[in-house]
């Protein structure tokens, strides 16, 4: 068997202090509360526990991501009610303090890319949000969602596409 099998207390320790607030991020971004997060966070290392004699040391973090990924959509599917928030405003590039005329401004932005995002199939969903929010390279998202690098970039694109069409009005089909 090629790799190293089994995880101890220490590893797993070590694996929550580099990559809780990373996971945090990524649940956040599906179940928009951050109770909500700290939760699936704490189920996916307790999961991972559960698992440890069985786990491949070498591709453990992107376990770790496709568990909180679907322990994040189940609770998506138990509580369809959900707080977007704009891409721009995730990556840290909204104003610090708006005024009432850029506060209302941001807020219809918002709203707009909420439904964008909403209206996103989960496949494309899951793509955006690891490459464009956590930032994860493409084949660290193939590994998170078992799926093919390739598929990832088609995928990316897609979504990218179906946001940029329908935060411009362009309904056409390409």
């Amino acid at each position: 068997m090629a790799g190293q099998t089994g995880l101890d207390e220490e590893a797993l320790v070590r694996l929550y202090e580099r990559l809780e607030r990373p996971l945090f991020n990524v649940a956040y971004r599906f179940v928009w509360t951050a109770p909500d997060a700290q939760e699936v966070v704490q189920e996916t290392f307790l999961r991972l526990w559960r698992m440890r004699e069985r786990v491949r040391i070498e591709s453990v973090e992107p376990l770790l991501y496709r568990i909180a990924i679907n322990l994040a959509t189940s609770r998506l599917r138990r509580r369809r009610l959900w707080r977007w928030v704009s891409l721009e405003a995730l990556r840290g590039r909204a104003a610090p303090h708006p005024g009432p005329e850029e506060h209302a401004v941001t807020g219809q932005q918002q709203a707009r890319m909420r439904g964008a995002i909403e209206a996103l199939p989960m496949d494309l969903r899951s793509v955006v949000v690891l490459c464009e929010l956590a930032g994860l390279s493409y084949a660290q998202v193939a590994e998170a969602l078992g799926i093919p690098a390739g598929t990832v970039g088609s995928r990316r694109h897609r979504a990218l596409e179906q946001l940029r069409r329908e935060l411009t009005g362009d309904r056409s089909d390409g």
